[in-house]
């Protein structure tokens, strides 16, 4: 069974929860489906009456801002030996090469890379947990992270939701064509802000390497 196939045999109240609990812990810095969760859910929300849209965002807007600020909290107090442990417990998302690319992003751009690594399922696991290890004030932290976190979950829930009332209206009269359609639409919006995402990630990335290169050569 499918995780929007499971989400229809529970009510919707056990629906809003799973999903705020999901991306609260994966915001902790635990890898999780978050975003499937969320997905399958909005779809689920265009075809089920019985789950509120807005109610929904909300729930997944309320995960990730806790979660973010547990995981803060957490990489605060523990720091480097934090990220050590979670490096042997989770070695594919938190390896040395992961954390590096990571650090000089929250070092370099601070705000902006909690803002859009919630857009990023790698930095979405690191935002919480890095930015307490690196000291980050907290009102920083948390104005960037109440943004992405709303701008990430509400915009991903009214999207997919969209999607899903445009392709059972369509069904309804074009039959299979209207659901390639809003597939599409949805699909391409999705693929336009990662892309935003990753391609200021890599500017980041690329200007915090060009100190490095004008030591060597000045060497």
């Amino acid at each position: 069974m499918d995780v929007q196939g499971w989400l229809e045999t529970v009510p919707a109240v056990s629906v809003y929860i799973l999903v705020a609990a999901v991306i609260g812990v994966e915001s902790l810095g635990i890898p999780l489906p978050g975003e499937i969760v969320l997905v399958a859910a909005a779809l689920l929300a265009s075809q089920n009456g019985d789950i509120d849209p807005v109610v929904l965002g909300i729930c997944a807007s309320a995960g990730a801002v806790v979660g973010d600020s547990i995981g803060f909290a957490i990489g605060r107090k523990g720091g480097r030996p934090l990220l050590a442990w979670l490096g042997t417990k989770f070695p594919k998302h938190f390896s040395e090469s992961n954390i590096g690319v990571a650090e000089r992003s929250f070092k370099k751009w601070g705000m902006w890379a909690v803002f859009f690594g919630r857009f990023i399922a790698l930095l979405r696991i690191f935002a919480g947990p890095l930015a307490g290890v690196l000291k980050m004030p907290y009102w920083k932290f948390l104005v960037a992270n109440m943004l992405g976190g709303v701008v990430w979950a509400g915009g991903t829930t009214a999207i997919i939701y969209s999607v899903g009332k445009v392709a059972e209206a369509w069904l309804s009269r074009f039959s299979w064509l209207g659901l390639v359609l809003a597939v599409l639409i949805g699909a391409g919006s999705m693929l336009f802000v990662r892309r935003r995402a990753k391609r200021a990630e890599a500017e980041r990335e690329a200007e915090a390497e060009e100190p490095k290169e004008s030591v060597t050569a000045g060497e």
